[in-house]
């Protein structure tokens, strides 16, 4: 009889599988004080017993680094000490027992995991950001260039430098503070507002779950403020696991290897959702498929995509099925190209010895 040596009932898993376990406070209950005299904006809950919560958390407006490169991972914590994760690690100790292979075999769709990007995956965030913008030029008495490389630097640049390089509005570092603690204040009050996820995305969970596959969303925002949006949307029935913030994450691949260790699901066995170049990039450093979703970014952007589609109605759960077929067992394996040589030729000399 196989055993599963990796997932056992006495270690529990170093990353909590329910995003509904842990007692929230709802972030429809903080309010945001306006800055007063260049002080730092802090969240405040209603009607409790503490004045102020740590700074807003500003990983919205930053410039991500890809991560997974040469088998880089990150370092977590078990009962018997640290234990560094990667690729490799993750696609070797979540194999698959003997009854999840009997399992499989009746129902082959069970074995995927799809992990979804939060940002224009799930929910339509380029608007709220260029909102956030937009509030902060008014605010500021400010002018936004309508150029493409303008919309494309506020949307994916880090706000230092748009600030600074792009919009030349900060070149104080005090100013500089003000100025972005604002700008992701007025992104956190428009994410409040958000109710609605993107068009078709229901329907295709709805299909996922009927299939059985287990889903997981990966975002840098706070874990309240993500659990409080997806209630809002009516979709956090739909995932079995969640990362944020609180998973201190350092690159977006390492959220990927996160969500897949909370699916138990090999990397390799999963599909990534995605709507940026550098995800889908991620996702492949992961060993993973990628499914990028045609919007934020043109479809000639997402051509390093498993597959590209403009909208959640053209997908059905045979396209996973198919993703995997193509590739068979070698799935990102590392292809060797086998030049066939020609064998050297003779030199013809005089002095040839008979």
């Amino acid at each position: 009889m196989e055993s599963c040596s990796f997932r056992t009932a006495t270690a529990p898993s170093p990353f909590p599988s329910a995003p509904s376990s842990p007692p929230r406070v709802p972030c429809s209950g903080l309010r945001f004080p306006r800055p007063r005299n260049g002080r730092q904006v802090r969240l405040r809950r209603r009607a409790s017993g503490f004045d102020a919560f740590p700074p807003l958390p500003g990983k919205v407006f930053v410039d991500e680094a890809i991560g997974a490169e040469y088998g880089e991972g990150f370092e977590t914590f078990r009962m018997d000490g640290p234990l560094k994760v990667d690729v490799d690690y993750l696609n070797e100790k979540l194999q698959e027992c003997f009854l999840q292979r009997i399992r499989h075999a009746m129902k082959p769709d069970e074995a995927f995991g799809l992990i979804f990007s939060w940002d224009n995956v799930i929910a339509d965030t380029d608007s709220l950001k260029l909102d956030a913008w937009r509030q902060l030029a008014l605010e500021e008495g400010k002018d936004i260039p309508s150029a493409a490389h303008v919309r494309k630097s506020i949307l994916h640049g880090a706000a230092d430098h748009v600030l600074r390089k792009v919009l030349y509005w900060a070149k104080e570092e005090d100013q500089m503070e003000k100025l972005k603690a604002r700008l992701i204040e007025l992104y956190y009050e428009n994410l409040f507002k958000l109710d609605t996820p993107v068009e078709g995305l229901r329907e295709w969970l709805d299909a996922v779950q009927t299939a059985g596959i287990p889903c997981a969303v990966a975002s840098s925002l706070d874990r309240r403020c993500m659990v409080e949006a997806l209630d809002r949307m009516a979709l956090s029935k739909y995932f079995k696991a969640i990362v944020t913030d609180e998973d201190d994450m350092e690159s977006i691949a390492h959220r990927f290897l996160s969500a897949a260790m909370k699916l138990d699901r090999k990397p390799s066995k999963c599909v990534v959702f995605e709507d940026d170049p550098r995800g889908v990039t991620a996702a492949h450093n992961c060993t993973m498929m990628a499914v990028a979703l045609i919007g934020a970014n043109p479809a000639y952007e997402l051509v390093q995509a498993d597959l590209a589609v403009a909208k959640y109605s053209e997908l059905s759960v045979i396209n996973l099925r198919r993703l995997f077929a193509n590739k068979g067992i070698s799935f990102m394996d590392l292809q060797k190209q086998i030049t066939e040589r020609s064998p050297p030729k003779r030199r013809l000399t005089v002095d040839t010895i008979f």
